[in-house]
C-alpha cells in the first residue's frame, strides 16, 4: 500500500481537523468572560450574553425548582384559605417573615415571577441563535476532507484498480442511499448524517417555552370549584353557586362556560367481603344537562375519571356521602323543617356527620320563638354495641343518631358559620328523664320527641345521596400534554442519536494504482463511528476491490481484501 506524506505544519494540520469538525453541534461556545467596558451598551452586551448562556439557564432552572417547594410544604392561600388561617395562629412568629417573603403565594409572588420571566427570555435568548445558525448549516454542504484523514478517529485505506472517478461515483451513491447528505469536494466525498440530533435538542427547549406559557397561562386564566348536589338537585354554572372557588389573578366571571345539570341518581355499590370488602366497585353519577340559557336537556354519566366535558370546562365526581330525610315538628305537630339534611362522610365505611339547623318558623310549647339544632351522626350500617362507626359503606342498618338543642344558633350574627357544623356556644341541650343531654338513634321511620312538649323530629324511610362535583376550567392544559411529549420525544433525539460526518478520498497513488481513504468522525467519543464506517467500507470494496499486492513492496504485503476500520491517530496506513 502506499503511504501518503505532506509538508504542512502541524497548526496548519490542527487548523484543518477543526474545520472538518466545525459545526457538529449548535451549542453556542462558552467564552471566558471579561468585564465589559464602561457604559450602558457595554454592560448590557455583558448582561445579554450571560443570561443567554447555557449555564445560568440551567441555574434558573434550578431555582424555579427550589422556589416550587415551599409552594408544596406550606399552606397557599389561593388552593385552601382555611389551611393559612389555621398556620397563622399556629405560628405567630413565622407567619410576618412568611407574609414579607411572598410564601403563602409563592406561585404568585416577585420572586417566583421574576426567576419564570429570567428563564423565558433565556431559553429564547438560546433557541433563537442556534436556530438560525442549523438552518444555515441545513443550507449549506458538510466540510471537504482534511488533508491527512489519517488523525480522525475511524480509519480505513486500501489500493484498487479501479478509477478514481469510479470510486467517488459509487461512494456518493452508497452514503446517500444510506441518508447521508453528500456532495464531492474535489478528490473526496464528504457527506455528514443525524441532523436529527440538533433537531431534537431544539425541539426540547422550544417544548420547554411552550410548557412554561402554557403554565402560565393556565395559572392567570383558571378556574376551579366545588358544589355538593343532593339526588334530585341541580346546579348553574354561576359563581353563586359553589360551595367553594377559586381562580386565577386574570379570571373573570364572563370566562365561565354556561351550562346547567342536575343530579337525578347516584349508584354506588361495594365489595361485600374478602380482603377489599367495602371497597367502591362502581361509582356514578346520573345527570341531565343543558349548554345555555336555552339549551336542549341531555343525559350523561359522570364516573370517576370520566367527567363531563363542556366547552372548556370539565365535571368529575369527586365525593359522595348520605343525605337521610327529616322533619322536624313544633309543640303543636305544625311542620317547621323538612329536608334532606347532607352529611360529611368521617372514614372510608361513610360514618357521616353534620347538623339540622331549624332557624325559623319555629314556636316552643308556650308559643315563643325559638331555634333548634341537632347534632347528627349517620351510621348506613348500624351494628348493636358499636355506635361510634359504620361497618359497611352500603345502606345495610341504617340508623340516625342525634342530639337535641335549642337556643341560638348565631346565624343572626352576620359571621359565616359551616352549616355542616353546631355552634353550641349560646345553645342548651334538652334534657331527657334522667337529666342527660337528649340523644337518641333512630332508625328510617321512628321520631325523637322533644321533652316539655316542644316538637318532634322524624327520621323519614327515604334516604337520599349526594354527589361532590367539582368544575375545573384550565386553558392551556392541551398545549402543556403537548408540549411534554415534544420534550420527551426530543430529548430522546439528542441523547440517542448521534451526528457524525465520513469522507471518502480516491487519488492515483505515485505508482498509478488508486488510493482509497475512508474516514468517520462524530460529535462524540462513540463505537457506532467506527462500525459504520467498516460497514460503508466493506459495501465499497466490493465495488472497488483491492488490487494485487505489488511484489516490490514489501509494506504492502499485508494488504488485506477486507478493509478494518480502527482509530489511526498519527498512522497513515492501515
Amino acid at each position: 500500500m502506499s503511504k501518503t506524506t505532506t509538508d504542512a505544519t502541524p497548526a496548519a494540520e490542527d487548523q484543518d481537523l477543526g474545520t472538518a469538525g466545525a459545526q457538529l453541534s449548535t451549542a453556542p461556545v462558552e467564552e471566558i468572560s471579561h468585564l465589559p467596558s464602561l457604559g450602558v451598551i457595554g454592560w448590557a452586551r455583558w448582561f445579554w450574553r450571560q443570561l443567554t448562556s447555557m449555564r445560568v439557564a440551567l441555574l434558573l432552572l434550578l431555582l424555579l425548582s427550589l422556589g416550587a417547594i415551599p409552594g408544596s410544604l406550606i399552606p397557599q392561600t389561593g388552593i385552601d384559605e382555611t389551611k393559612v388561617a389555621e398556620f397563622r395562629k399556629a405560628h405567630e412568629t413565622l407567619a410576618p417573615i412568611y407574609d414579607k417573603l411572598g410564601l403563602f403565594n409563592v406561585y404568585s409572588s416577585v420572586w417566583f415571577s421574576a426567576i419564570y420571566i429570567l428563564l423565558f427570555v433565556s431559553l429564547i435568548g438560546c433557541i433563537v441563535p442556534r436556530t438560525w445558525q442549523f438552518v444555515g448549516q441545513l443550507r449549506g454542504r458538510p466540510p471537504g476532507a482534511p488533508r491527512r484523514l489519517t488523525r480522525l478517529p475511524a480509519y480505513t485505506t486500501w489500493r484498487t484498480e479501479a478509477e478514481p472517478e469510479q470510486v467517488r461515483d459509487a461512494a456518493l451513491v452508497l452514503l446517500k442511499k444510506r441518508r447521508f447528505r453528500a456532495h464531492i469536494s474535489g478528490d473526496a466525498v464528504a457527506a455528514e448524517k443525524g441532523y436529527l440530533r440538533e433537531i431534537g435538542n431544539l425541539a426540547f427547549h422550544i417544548a420547554l417555552i411552550v410548557m412554561l406559557i402554557a403554565f402560565a397561562w393556565g395559572q392567570l386564566f383558571k378556574s376551579e370549584g366545588n358544589k355538593l348536589i343532593v339526588e334530585g338537585d341541580g346546579f348553574s354554572n354561576t359563581l353563586t353557586q359553589y360551595d367553594d372557588f377559586k381562580s386565577g389573578s386574570l379570571f373573570s366571571q364572563d370566562d365561565l362556560d354556561p351550562f346547567s345539570f342536575n343530579l337525578k341518581n347516584f349508584v354506588g355499590s361495594y365489595e361485600p367481603s374478602g380482603p377489599n370488602r367495602g371497597t367502591p366497585r362502581v361509582y356514578k353519577a346520573d345527570v341531565t344537562y343543558s349548554v345555555g340559557a336555552f339549551g336542549r336537556e341531555e343525559k350523561t354519566t359522570i364516573e370517576v375519571n370520566e367527567p363531563l366535558e363542556i366547552g372548556d370546562s370539565k365535571v368529575y365526581l369527586v365525593s359522595h356521602g348520605y343525605a337521610p330525610v327529616v322533619t322536624v315538628r313544633d309543640g303543636k305537630g305544625k311542620v317547621v323543617y323538612r329536608d334532606a339534611v347532607p352529611l360529611l362522610p368521617l372514614d372510608g365505611n361513610v360514618t357521616s356527620t353534620g347538623a339540622v339547623k331549624v332557624m325559623d318558623g319555629y314556636r316552643t310549647a308556650k308559643g315563643a320563638w325559638d331555634q333548634l339544632g341537632f347534632q347528627a351522626f349517620f351510621l348506613p350500617s348500624y351494628v348493636k354495641g358499636n355506635e361510634i362507626a359504620s361497618q359497611f359503606p352500603a345502606l345495610l342498618n341504617p340508623v340516625l343518631n342525634l342530639e337535641a338543642y335549642h337556643g341560638d344558633l348565631g346565624v343572626n350574627a352576620g359571621l359565616p358559620q359551616s352549616v355542616y357544623q353546631l355552634n353550641k356556644k349560646n345553645l342548651k341541650g334538652f334534657k331527657d328523664s334522667k337529666g342527660a343531654q337528649l340523644r337518641e338513634n333512630l332508625k328510617p321511620g321512628e321520631t325523637m320527641k322533644l321533652p316539655d312538649g316542644a316538637g318532634s323530629i322524624t327520621f323519614e324511610k327515604e334516604i337520599k345521596e349526594w354527589a361532590g362535583f367539582q368544575v375545573a376550567r384550565q386553558p392551556g392544559s392541551g398545549w402543556a400534554l403537548a408540549g411534554s411529549l415534544a420534550a420527551i420525544f426530543g430529548l430522546a433525539a439528542s441523547l440517542f442519536i448521534q451526528r457524525r460526518r465520513v469522507w471518502v478520498r480516491a487519488a492515483t497513488g505515485p505508482d498509478g494504482v488508486t488510493v482509497v481513504e475512508m474516514a468517520g468522525l462524530g460529535r462524540s467519543e462513540s463505537a457506532k463511528v467506527p462500525e459504520e464506517l467498516g460497514d460503508l467500507a466493506g459495501i465499497l470494496y466490493e465495488q472497488a476491490p483491492g488490487a494485487p499486492d505489488a511484489a516490490d513492496d514489501p509494506a504492502d504485503s499485508e494488504a488485506s481484501p477486507d478493509p478494518q476500520v480502527a482509530p489511526a491517530e498519527g498512522a497513515d496506513t492501515k
